[in-house]
This record gives structure tokens, C-alpha cells and sequence, in this order.
């Protein structure tokens, strides 16, 4: 059941290749065990794909894909994980992770107004910088934990009950 639904949801291999910015990984993205969907390569790239998706970086699909890489993952999945924080869900993240830096710190929180210009991300990352880059670690570290194991262990019941349903017929 696992390997069937995240192969659904999974982008082609071929799209992944042409991708422009992952071509500095040249031939490295035909070895076939990037991209082989078993419980182990997709827990490891679950683990990858929420950390880097909790990082407030840029080019986190890179860096994905590079850590699928070193770590023998399934790059597609990796890559497509990272999509968890995109532009409409980045706000609420990010603010959680705030809230929760300030949280474990125990700093209070700073009032802020949005503005959508450099000169205010510049000058705000004094103030919320701490905090926020310590709640996004946290979160990154935990998902990606919660992500590993939690992947683990519906792939093994997911087998263990087609050998039941197999075993009964």
C-alpha cells in the first residue's frame, strides 16, 4: 500500500533529470538505487525530505537531493517532500517555529509587522532571527524523526497484512 500510494504522487524520473538545477550532480542521478522505492530509501528520504523542508534555505531541493544522494535515498521523494513548506504554506511554518523558538528559549516574543521588502527582512532578522532559526531546527529535527520511523512502520504493516490477506485466501 505505501509503495503504491507515494509512487502515485512521486514526478517522474524524467522530469527530475531535465531539472536544471539538480544538473550539477551530473551523471550521479542515473544510479538506479536513487531511484528504487523500498522501506529503507523511503524512510531515509522522508527523514531528508521534512528536515529540509523545515530549514529556512534557499535551493532546498538541492540540498535534498544532494543528502539523498550521500545518503543512498529515494531522490524523487526527497526532492518532493521539500514541497511541504511552499510559498502558501511557509507563513504558517515559519510563525510556528517562532512561536516555538521563543517557546523553548524562553525569549518574548517580538512584535512585528509583515512587510513583503528586503529592507525589512534585513532589519527583523536581528530582532526574530534566535528564535526562529532555533524553532525551524527543532521542527526539522523532530518531523524528520517523527517522518523516518513513522514511514518504518506503516511500510512493515502494510506488508504484514498483504501476508495475512495472502496467507487467508
Amino acid at each position: 500500500m505505501p509503495k503504491k500510494l507515494i509512487k502515485r504522487w512521486l514526478p517522474d524520473q524524467h522530469t527530475i533529470k531535465s531539472n536544471k538545477h539538480l544538473q550539477i550532480f551530473g551523471d550521479v542521478l542515473h544510479d538506479a538505487n536513487l531511484w528504487h522505492l523500498n522501506r529503507r530509501s523511503a524512510s531515509k528520504a522522508f527523514a531528508i525530505g521534512l528536515f529540509f523542508a523545515f530549514i529556512p534555505v534557499p535551493f532546498q531541493m538541492m540540498l535534498a537531493a544532494g543528502s539523498a544522494i550521500l545518503f543512498r535515498a529515494n531522490l524523487p521523494l526527497s526532492v518532493a517532500l521539500v514541497w511541504i513548506s511552499n510559498p502558501i504554506t511557509i507563513p504558517p511554518i515559519f510563525y510556528a517555529c517562532y512561536k516555538l523558538g521563543t517557546l523553548l528559549l524562553g525569549v518574548p516574543e517580538q512584535e512585528f509587522v509583515f512587510e513583503l521588502t528586503w529592507e525589512w527582512v534585513v532589519s527583523s532578522l536581528g530582532t526574530v532571527s534566535g528564535p526562529f532559526l532555533f524553532g525551524s531546527g527543532v521542527c526539522a529535527v523532530f518531523f524528520s524523526t517523527i517522518g523516518y520511523f513513522g514511514i518504518n512502520i506503516l511500510w512493515r504493516l502494510s506488508v504484514s497484512r498483504s501476508w495475512k490477506k495472502r496467507e487467508h485466501r
